[in-house]
């Protein structure tokens, strides 16, 4: 039987994409996490002037127009800043990657309260604990440990029980 001629250029460019797919991965969760930390760099430091309410009206959407210009201005330099880019280039992966960003920032802060316990403890310490904790659960949902099936259990959840060593092995 005749080998066809079409497998191995088909394989090499199975093998090309795989490689270029894992590259890319890598590539957005590094941009991902410059921006998450650009996006954190700016709320904390509004945080730290007093300006709680604003952060909080930031990411509830109600802010004035003015106040999210700023912000998104301030976001969007120190993201240049970090990804070392310049030109229409930079300008390009800003504009894709800051509002998914912050759209997943939103979608967590929703989703976890964030903006009730802000609004209840308006203390500058707790409110940038409050980030930290907005900053690493909108991490996870950017970027979810695939495949390895590890999973955050909360801090009151009994811990699994160990399983018994099997048959014929000794611990």
């Amino acid at each position: 039987m005749k080998k066809p001629t079409f497998l191995p250029p088909l394989f090499s460019a199975a093998r090309a994409t795989g490689l270029a797919a894992w590259q890319t991965g890598r590539l957005f969760q590094q941009l991902a996490r410059k921006t998450l930390d650009a996006v954190q760099d700016v709320l904390r430091a509004e945080v730290q002037k007093g300006n709680v309410q604003l952060v909080v009206d930031f990411l509830a959407d109600k802010a004035l127009p003015a106040a999210k210009a700023l912000l998104l201005e301030r976001m969007a330099t120190r993201l240049l800043l970090r990804i070392g880019l310049r030109g229409v280039l930079a300008s390009n992966i800003v504009g894709w990657i800051l509002p998914f960003v912050l759209e997943r920032l939103i979608k967590v802060g929703v989703s976890t309260g964030f903006f009730d316990k802000v609004k209840s403890h308006a203390t500058v310490t707790d409110t940038l604990r409050r980030l930290d904790e907005l900053r690493n659960a909108a991490w996870k949902t950017i970027v979810p440990d695939a495949g390895s099936g590890a999973e955050l259990l909360p801090d009151d959840a009994p811990s699994p029980a160990l399983l018994p060593p099997a048959a014929g092995h000794q611990a």
